[in-house]
């Protein structure tokens, strides 16, 4: 042994220690030569060979009772009754210079007790490296208990001294790569056995987790702990073959619980997690054991993702068998608390996984809330007048179309990716909205077209698509010179859509703007030629003979055509919606410099929808189109220094997930003279003849379109022709078709303006301020303070208790989402198990609510942990 590392052990001993004498015992006298070589400030050295002891005794007690002396005795000294000073050695220190010690000395050690540990793993300590990671984590008071944790924590790299962590290592190690099949042991169990640290570990994971077992396995182990975690959670008896492999004692049960859920909630091993309990899953033949299960027995349970599958499966069940005494709200709570949890939610999960599951769930809502509005109106819509059912149809029944979409948009993903639990629900659905409510709203809105809406095509209290520039455009130009308008045309974006679409933009990260959405009376017949020629600015509309749309004697067909409009009556421009974002924002801005008026046309829905191979995708236009829209708003409002944008449409449209039959066709035998356009949902003419099947008017009342061309649209959803798509169709008087959506987009500025309008997460309270923990489980209580809507947005929190930056219990994550305005059915509680260890209530701990989007702490509550009394039955 090298005399430096001697000299810094024996400096550490005098300086740290503050020892004034130390003895070396070196019986075997191996280090006689190198002692004139040790050199120690203020230190006296003495070989007690060449010394009496008396003298010494006068020395160092008489002559310089304060002087600092090392004693070295190369001999044995363990014969006390021959030992002159045996008494100064009682209240002196010891020093050996034998490799144990000097390990020892060397991790800043001193209870000789930890000598066997040393021993018993000395093979650890011949490298370096380890030795240097072990050193940063002793502390002088470390136990042989814990030294031998620490020694763990170096051979299996985990991040601290926590058994937690070190198993939790252990399991992600032995989870990674491709094809998951657990190993017999983890990679680093070789070392673990080389080290001698076998025993140790399995001492404390029967300390920690109460794991027993004639030949323990890292198999047995996690098959005990995931069970548990399932059993606490489960409403119901654990199947019997199940019982056996629960942990035997409630705190290494409740341990279970809580490394299950820290584990699922760690951000780098969550997915070996995933591997592991799919694989416990598959092992214990569960699938086999709960297929039955009743699902509102499993709503608590996280542990395994095949219970996912199981309670939609029931949920969805329940929605078909309750349909005429459906709560949605019941459905709605399950549904974000399951899309909470961590196998709908955790970025451990494919994307596409949690896209499916998240659709299964939206799809089985959606299918609630429909169900329950067709129970609202079991009686149908019988209405006094057209304004009242139409204002209706504005306020509320949209919901209709925009639940059948919901619905039928994620039925899709779902049944895309080979899940077909929603197909029996389907069924139903298609049933509902298809053969109930499209039949009962047109034959509600029918009668009040025919009595005499078709004979004067306006509204009190509802504007006409004609008048959009004059009423929408036109004020805003007239504030300044300065002023810009931007109009966006999505082509056939229908009112429903327009409404999501607002809802949308008031709380879009990063885009700071207030959104109005209202409603105009469209054109009619409702296709695309007249509607984006009545948006124009324009004195007179009006037909030539082949049916074409003029403004003011201008072709209107055309981008082209269009933009000659606008340059000549607004100082305007026209451009494609994808021109325009895929410019620079610097060519973006040189394209509406000295432009009153912008003119964007974006057409993703109509594109797709009106054509026979891709109408079946008109659901999925619509996600990409509500996309594409805040996208081009965003570019508008943050690149073109847009503060005004209108979101309007030509026209709106129908659509259903089964194909019409010949029931739903107006035949017509043939064309009727005079006909100049014969279309599926419209057919333009002049001097056309009445039809009993038909509903038949004037555009110079519809649209105040001169020219004298008539029209013919089928009465309720029916068709002229079948040629083509049929699926998706507009051009009639129905009112998804003809209430067209406005939506006035204005930017905020201001914090006053910007606090005004921007929805802000509800505040969530905990109520009490003295929270004491006495027992393994405790429940806490919260309080939404405000209803969502409006101002307000619902919040994810993920919700445990902390000892410092550590959480002791399992980690919740909690939707406070509730719009009642009722202050009792927006209290919420949970149950959070605490980590069985040692608790000492002068400590301070933390319950700790953190928003799960933003990623921030939004309230901390002191908590006193007082486990005086720990019952372990």
């Amino acid at each position: 042994m090298d005399t430096v590392s001697i000299g810094d052990n024996l400096t550490r001993l005098f300086n740290e220690k503050n020892a004034r004498i130390v003895f070396w015992d070196d019986p075997e006298g191996n280090f006689v030569g190198t002692l004139p070589s040790i050199s120690l400030d203020n230190v006296h050295v003495i070989n007690l060979s060449e010394i009496a002891s008396l003298a010494v005794k006068v020395l160092i007690e008489l002559e310089d009772p304060t002087g600092k002396y090392l004693l070295y005795a190369p001999f044995d000294s363990t014969k006390q009754e021959e030992d002159w000073l045996l008494d100064i050695r009682l209240y002196s220190h010891r020093f050996k210079a034998d490799l144990t010690h000097m390990i020892l000395r060397n991790l800043g050690l001193q209870e000789e007790s930890l000598i066997p540990i040393i021993e018993r793993h000395s093979i650890f300590f011949r490298n370096k490296e380890r030795m240097a990671r072990l050193k940063r984590s002793i502390l002088p008071e470390d136990t042989a208990d814990v030294l031998e944790r620490k020694l763990l924590t170096v051979v299996t790299k985990a991040d601290h001294p926590d058994v937690f962590n070190i198993v939790l290592t252990l399991f992600h190690t032995a989870a990674k790569g491709q094809g998951f099949d657990p190993p017999a042991e983890p990679p680093s169990w070789p070392a673990i056995r080389k080290f001698n640290l076998e025993t140790p570990f399995w001492n404390l994971i029967e300390a920690e987790f109460g794991f027993v077992a004639e030949k323990p396995s890292f198999q047995k182990l996690i098959i005990q702990i995931l069970v548990s975690d399932l059993h606490h959670s489960l409403k119901a008896e654990l199947p019997s073959s199940l019982k056996e492999q629960v942990l035997p004692r409630t705190k290494a049960r409740n341990n279970a619980v809580v490394f299950a859920a820290q584990w699922r909630d760690s951000n780098t091993k969550s997915c070996s997690y995933n591997q592991w309990a799919d694989w416990v899953w598959n092992s214990t033949n569960m699938k086999a054991l709960f297929d039955y299960c009743d699902y509102e027995e499993l709503l608590d349970v996280e542990t395994f993702a095949h219970v996912e599958r199981i309670i939609a499966t029931g949920l969805l069940r329940c929605v078909e068998a309750m349909a005429t005494v459906i709560n949605p709200e019941t459905v709605r709570s399950i549904v974000v608390q399951r899309k909470t949890k961590h196998w709908v939610a955790s970025n451990s999960i494919s994307e596409e996984t949690r896209n499916v599951r998240r659709s299964v769930y939206d799809a089985i809502m959606a299918a609630a809330e429909l169900l329950d509005l067709r129970n609202t109106y079991e009686r149908g819509f019988d209405y006094a007048n057209a304004v009242s059912l139409y204002k209706a149809y504005e306020s509320e029944l949209y919901r209709f179309d925009q639940l059948y979409r919901h619905f039928c948009g994620n039925a899709d993903i779902a049944e895309s990716r080979g899940l077909d639990i929603l197909k029996p629900l389907r069924e139903n659905i298609e049933a509902c909205y298809a053969n109930w409510y499209l039949d009962k709203i047109a034959l509600a809105w029918g009668e009040h077209l025919e009595r005499d809406i078709l004979r004067r095509w306006s509204l009190d209290r509802v504007h006409n698509q004609y008048n959009f520039f004059e009423l929408y455009v036109e004020p805003w130009l007239r504030r300044g010179p300065d002023r810009r308008a931007f109009v966006i045309i999505s082509d056939a974006l229908r009112f429903e859509i327009a409404e999501e679409l607002t809802r949308k933009l008031k709380n879009e990260d990063g885009l700071l703007v207030a959104a109005e959405l209202v409603s105009q009376l469209g054109v009619l017949p409702s296709y695309t030629s007249l509607g984006m020629a009545s948006l124009l600015p324009h004195s007179e509309l009006t037909y030539n003979a082949t049916g074409d749309v003029l403004v003011d004697g201008r072709p209107t067909g055309s981008l082209k055509q269009r933009n000659a409009i606008l340059a000549a009556k607004a100082n305007g421009k026209a451009i494609k919606a994808d021109d325009l974002i895929a410019m620079s924002r610097e060519k973006g801005r040189a394209f509406v410099k000295g432009a009153s008026v912008v003119f964007i046309y974006h057409n993703e829905i109509d594109a797709r929808g009106d054509k026979a191979a891709t109408e079946g995708t008109t659901f999925d236009a619509v996600r990409d189109s509500l996309h594409s829209l805040i996208t081009l708003i965003r570019r508008i409002i943050n690149c073109l220094n847009g503060s005004y944008v209108l979101v309007t449409a030509d026209h709106g449209f129908l659509y259903t997930e089964t194909n019409p039959t010949i029931i739903d066709k107006t035949t017509l035998g043939s064309e009727p003279e005079g006909a100049v356009k014969a279309k599926k949902r419209y057919l333009l003419g002049k001097g056309l003849p009445k039809h009993p099947h038909v509903w038949s008017g004037d555009t110079a009342v519809t649209a105040k379109a001169q020219g004298g061309m008539q029209f013919w649209v089928p009465k309720s959803r029916n068709l002229f022709h079948f040629v083509g798509g049929s699926r998706f169709v507009h051009g009639g008087a129905m009112l998804q078709e003809i209430v067209v959506p406005v939506i006035k987009v204005t930017e905020l500025t201001g914090k006053g303006r910007q606090k005004e309008y921007r929805s802000r997460p509800v505040q969530v309270l905990v109520i009490g301020d003295r929270h004491r923990i006495t027992s393994p489980k405790y429940r806490f209580h919260f309080q939404q303070m405000d209803p969502v809507g409006g101002q307000f947005a619902a919040v994810t929190l993920k919700i445990a208790v902390y000892e410092g930056n550590e959480a002791i219990t399992n980690i919740e994550t909690v939707t406070f989402d509730s719009m009642s305005s009722h202050m009792r059915d927006r209290s919420k509680e949970i149950f959070l198990t605490l980590r069985d260890k040692q608790y000492d209530k002068r400590t301070r701990y933390r319950l700790v609510l953190r928003n799960v989007d933003l990623d921030t702490i939004i309230r901390e509550v002191p908590v006193i942990i007082d486990r005086a009394i720990i019952d372990d039955f």
